[in-house]
């Protein structure tokens, strides 16, 4: 069965965001892999690998293959559920580290030399191990309600709608976590967010009246950092409140939640104005491209004068 037009557009956007993100993320990747392994990281390098891992973990390529089939599953229905678990851990372990590199950049700012004194990669490693882990353990209710015994029996030919068809057996488990999801995973940590941003921001400019290109960088970090929770993330997690209100799943939701696709295209953004290695890995690459670019269009203008400077041998000949 052809996808909906409504599908159809979810499709675009998947794809759209997938084409974006994987390059983006792998160079962000290889250049964070280069740091982690020297003697001794720091703890910002941790969390910023971790958050390229998160957004590589959403697998959105699946998510295409979902919209592209209308949401009606084609797969193993294991499959169903380890990608469901991969998407939503990804976007819940986004939300902490995004409050990690925070309070890290705030830290950094506010506090230069108790910063410096105690800036130790175990801190690093333990903020991200602890972030992972909070998001798996909760995640995995995507996995546990996929198999709860219900008493409702589904069509036998029907296929299922990955995350989305609940029984009301399930629905009693899934509105009651989802609305814990809500709070520990996006009000939270925005709010912890917003304040250290706001402080940063304050603090840059109380000190020195002159805008330097710093300045400009922490500010677009800051704008880059909002757009994900106010727009990424927010209409997903509000679709967990009304959904809890109203007893159902919303139909609604599932454009809510492609709008958290496009959290991988931001965090690149995050990712290059937080650390000067990915920076320079961005402008190698795109001078490279741009070289190569430049070249080829010259070989493409030098062809027809070659051409036109033999025509006129010719003709004298």
């Amino acid at each position: 069965m052809a996808p909906s037009p409504q599908n159809l557009g979810l499709l675009l956007v998947y794809f759209l965001s997938f084409l974006f993100s994987l390059p983006a993320n792998l160079l962000a990747l290889w250049a964070f892999l280069g740091h982690v392994r020297q003697p001794h990281p720091a703890p910002i390098h941790i969390l910023l690998l971790s958050l390229t891992l998160a957004d590589l973990l959403l697998l959105l390529l699946f998510k295409m293959v979902g919209a592209a089939h209308n949401f009606a599953w084609p797969l193993e229905n294991t499959l169903c559920a380890l990608t469901g678990f991969g998407f939503y851990c990804g976007i819940y372990c986004s939300t902490w580290l995004l409050v990690g590199i925070s309070v890290e950049r705030y830290h950094s700012v506010a506090f230069p030399l108790q910063y410096k004194l105690n800036r130790r990669p175990v801190y690093g490693v333990i903020a991200a191990v602890a972030i992972w882990l909070l998001s798996l353990g909760h995640c995995s209710v995507v996995i546990i309600v996929q198999y709860l015994p219900t008493n409702s029996s589904r069509e036998a030919n029907s296929r299922p709608v990955s995350y989305d068809n609940f029984t009301q057996e399930q629905l009693c488990v899934v509105l009651p976590v989802r609305l814990e999801l809500c709070l520990l995973f996006f009000f939270i940590p925005m709010g912890v967010t917003i304040f250290c941003y706001w402080r940063l921001v304050r603090i840059l400019l109380s000190q020195s009246q002159v805008v330097t290109r710093k300045h400009w960088r922490a500010v677009a970090l800051v704008v880059a950092t909002l757009f994900n929770f106010l727009v990424c993330f927010r209409p997903y997690n509000v679709s967990h409140v009304v959904g809890f209100f109203h007893k159902t799943s919303e139909r609604w939701r599932v454009c809510a939640v492609m709008l958290t696709a496009l959290n991988a295209c931001i965090d690149p953004l995050i990712l290059y104005f937080s650390s000067s290695a990915v920076r320079r890995a961005f402008d190698k690459r795109l001078q490279s491209g741009g070289a190569s670019l430049a070249g080829y269009w010259r070989r493409r203008a030098g062809q027809p004068a070659a051409e036109r400077g033999n025509g006129s041998l010719g003709a004298a000949i």
